[in-house]
């Protein structure tokens, strides 16, 4: 019934206009804004809504997963671009925050609202 449907993902926000430089300019991805929402406008044609919510919680696990072809690159731009990587107790992260062991290199990071995005080696 669905097979056909474009489907797509969204997550909330507490600050559209943050939000909008965030993913625009610190990530460099296309993001159009209609309706007091966002769209991110992803390679392969996805894209992912992005709506304002009064008493957002960010979510507790990861949202968006960005596959890049070398992670160590997408960090440091990352980083240049004022991106701050997460570091979580118990997991074997390096100092800049890439996990190297027990499954694919992957570094998570947090949009101005909290949720949780990663950079993952594809």
């Amino acid at each position: 019934m669905l097979r056909d449907s474009h489907a797509f993902s969204g997550f909330s926000t507490d600050d559209i206009p943050t939000a909008k430089a965030f993913y625009s300019h610190a990530l460099g991805l296309d993001v159009t804004e209609a309706e007091g929402m966002l769209t991110l406008h992803l390679a392969g044609g996805a894209t992912v809504l992005i709506y304002p919510k009064d008493k957002h919680e960010p979510a507790t696990f990861t949202v968006l997963n960005f596959p890049v072809a070398d992670i160590d690159k997408a960090v440091d731009a990352l980083v240049a671009a004022g991106v701050r990587f997460e570091r979580y107790e118990g997991m074997a992260q390096d100092e800049r925050g890439i996990m190297r062991a027990g499954g694919p290199l992957i570094a998570w990071f947090k949009d101005p609202a909290g949720n949780i995005l990663s950079v993952l080696q594809e």
